[in-house]
């Protein structure tokens, strides 16, 4: 079976407090870090996982954040990038609901998007704290939800979601098999940073200290069984490194 082919589409960078980034470390240190999705080509359905930020949400409710796009970090751009259109994409999967992560939902109402139960009730419930992090409700009305539950979830051959909850209550991580290469575990925001995983040091920002401290062991764990590459949401230091569309990773 041919392995699917994996981009990562490069959607600009952010600034947030180093505090945010390791809980407690080095308060009032300022960080720039990445934000990128994942597309994947499967012989079953074209599939992207997470959708970066959306630069006029971003300006217009977080602009201390500091946001930085350029045209091909877009969705639309990136997406070219990587010779795919809006259209082509089947299946959009959520590894959670916070800004920074679904604002390129929008470019697929046609498409179905998974996400967990937990997550879809906080996007339209939050807590006090969560408000901002929820902020970018732009694709809910139109969304044509698969929502699911449950652990070590297969959603095609080969591509398996895993709980990994403490960040927020929904959080969903994503493994690809590959049989020629490594396998690629992408972590989403159960760990921001190599170092993350190192100290087991979780993000400032999180629903549940202890669940967070066990989805970062369980990632570890999990890239270990599965010989799998383990990829975290916002390094700045290996993302350099990492191949980013047109570049692929499999096929």
């Amino acid at each position: 079976m041919t392995d699917p082919q994996v981009y990562l589409l490069d959607h600009g960078s952010l600034v947030i407090d180093r505090s945010q980034v390791l809980w407690h470390f080095d308060i009032g240190t300022p960080v720039r870090f990445p934000v990128y999705s994942v597309l994947i080509k499967h012989k079953d359905a074209v599939i992207i996982y997470d959708t970066g930020f959306d630069m006029e949400h971003v300006q217009k409710v977080l602009p201390f954040e500091l946001p930085e796009q350029t045209d091909d970090q877009t969705m639309i751009g990136a997406l070219k990038l990587a010779g795919v259109t809006p259209s082509d994409v089947d299946m959009v999967i959520n590894s959670h609901f916070h800004f920074d992560h679904v604002g390129g939902n929008k470019h697929f109402t046609h498409a179905t998007t998974v996400v967990h139960k937990e997550e879809i009730r906080h996007l339209r419930a939050p807590e006090p704290f969560e408000h901002l992090g929820y902020s970018d409700k732009s694709f809910d009305s139109t969304a044509k939800y698969k929502v699911i539950s449950g652990d070590d979830y297969e959603l095609l051959p080969g591509i398996r979601l895993f709980e990994t909850p403490g960040h927020t209550a929904g959080h969903y991580s994503m493994l690809i098999e590959m049989k020629k290469s490594r396998s690629m575990l992408f972590a989403g925001d159960a760990a921001y940073t190599i170092e993350s995983l190192e100290k087991e040091v979780i993000a400032g920002f999180h629903l549940d200290p202890v669940a967070s401290v066990e989805s970062i062991r369980r990632l570890k764990y999990l890239a270990k069984v599965h010989d799998a590459d383990l990829f975290p949401s916002h390094d700045m230091v290996p993302f350099v490194d990492w191949k980013k569309a047109p570049a692929s990773y499999g096929g």
